[in-house]
């Protein structure tokens, strides 16, 4: 008994396996899908001269996503307006002024509509709006059917596995002898 207690006890686990097994349960621990910090423009910023209903066109924007305007501070700003002063490039009622002073607006895209964002000052009317429609997450892919990978009795399939477990016996067998 005290060669079996000695034999447990004294086996260690390497640190190699710790991480992988910590890897492992880390990336199951990862949701499918996940917020997004999208930059208004890319490489273009909230600018002049650019086409944002053209750059927003092939774009999805879901629900928990976060539009990232970066511009100008000192000339530019953020306003989410209604729809009919997106078209004619009224922001005198603006729903919102998400404009912090910065130069580096964030806006939360936390409900599922159309979103309407232009700059005033007069810039909209060169270009600087955007619209965008907010959607929910697509499902997850189905899972396909699970098949059952229990050995069939046909041919030698059958003998399987009594051999592996002899040889896993014999092998402890010989460890533990050695």
């Amino acid at each position: 008994m005290e060669g079996i207690n000695k034999r447990l006890f004294s086996s260690s686990i390497s640190p190699t396996m710790v991480f992988l097994f910590l890897g492992f349960a880390i990336l199951l621990m990862l949701p499918m899908a996940s917020a997004s910090r999208i930059l208004v423009g890319g490489s273009k910023g909230w600018n002049t001269n650019f086409n944002y209903t053209t750059w927003a066109k092939d774009r999805h924007f879901y629900n928990g996503d976060w539009l990232f305007f970066v511009y100008d501070r000192n000339q530019m700003n953020v306003l989410e307006v209604n729809k009919t002063d997106y078209e004619t490039c009224n922001s005198d009622h603006p729903l919102h002024n998400w404009t912090t002073g910065a130069g580096r607006d964030v806006v939360p895209l936390n409900v599922t509509r159309h979103y309407y964002f232009i700059s005033g000052k007069g810039f909209c009317f060169g270009g600087m709006k955007i619209a965008v429609h907010v959607e929910n997450l697509p499902p997850p892919p189905k899972a396909l059917p699970i098949k059952s990978f229990a050995p069939s009795l046909k041919g030698h399939n059958i003998l399987l596995m009594p051999i592996v477990f002899a040889i896993g016996a014999a092998w402890d067998s010989f460890i533990y002898l050695w």
